[in-house]
């Protein structure tokens, strides 16, 4: 029976992927509590750890733009008016807008983000214990989380499959599609317990690197802090109007 073949598929996916997360979560609880203690994370190392080289480099074309050192369009282009990186990263974005100073956004956010100043912070990060290396994003609780909902969609997509076949020889159609709550139940249970932990999950943070965001303020008035929100949040945090009104897409988002 075709039903039956689809029921072990959606039992498949769930138990592999919720083990997955108890495994990761497991992983996590074990992390060794001092590592990282006592470091102070920069705006930089925030966003990274937050959302990875695209924050780091969004965080940074809002900087520069609060300094009025960069015009942002919101036709989706970004001007240099300050031609002088202060730091690498300043420089590393001011090399991928290239010498004619005007380049579009998304282009410039990419080149920016394979920048070797992106690279060597990733490297500081991992070498402390708070990032996690590249190609293992997948083992942490955020990715395991992404999984288990994939296979959420999966149980539901077979569930109304069976559903529209119809199992023959066998129950009626209603009765084997019940067959599929159980996986739907481990899925939803498993993601309503990562709900519990309320650390930051995020695909590049380690344990360590997770801990240092809970500890970060985001709320209150001050420069840091406002760009500490745009670290951690992204450009969904931006208050400025100035800014944006200019970024590419924040004025459209402000209509919906």
């Amino acid at each position: 029976m075709s039903w039956v073949v689809l029921l072990l598929l959606a039992w498949t996916a769930a138990a592999v992927t919720c083990t997955r997360l108890c495994l990761a979560a497991v992983h996590t609880a074990r992390a060794e509590p001092g590592l990282g203690a006592g470091h102070r994370l920069t705006l930089y190392e925030a966003a990274y750890l937050s959302g990875g080289p695209t924050r780091v480099v969004e965080l940074t074309l809002v900087s520069m733009a609060r300094q009025r050192r960069l015009l942002l369009a919101h036709t989706g282009w970004v001007t240099v008016v300050d031609p002088r990186g202060r730091d690498a990263m300043e420089r590393s974005l001011l090399a991928a807008i290239g010498s004619y100073g005007q380049s579009r956004t998304a282009p410039v956010r990419a080149r920016a983000a394979a920048g070797d100043a992106v690279r060597e912070l990733a490297d500081r990060l991992v070498a402390a214990g708070l990032a996690v290396p590249a190609g293992r994003t997948g083992r942490s609780v955020a990715g395991a989380v992404r999984q288990v909902r994939a296979a959420l969609v999966a149980v539901v997509v077979f569930a109304g499959a069976t559903l529209v076949m119809g199992p023959a020889p066998g129950p009626g159609p209603v009765l084997a599609v019940l067959w599929f709550l159980l996986p739907l139940i481990l899925t939803l249970c498993c993601l309503a317990l990562t709900r519990i932990d309320t650390q930051p999950h995020t695909r590049w943070a380690s344990p360590a690197g997770r801990r240092l965001l809970g500890t970060l303020t985001t709320h209150g008035e001050g420069d840091r802090t406002y760009l500490t929100a745009i670290a951690v949040h992204g450009v969904r945090a931006i208050r400025d109007p100035r800014i944006r009104a200019d970024w590419p897409g924040t004025a459209r988002e402000d209509m919906n």
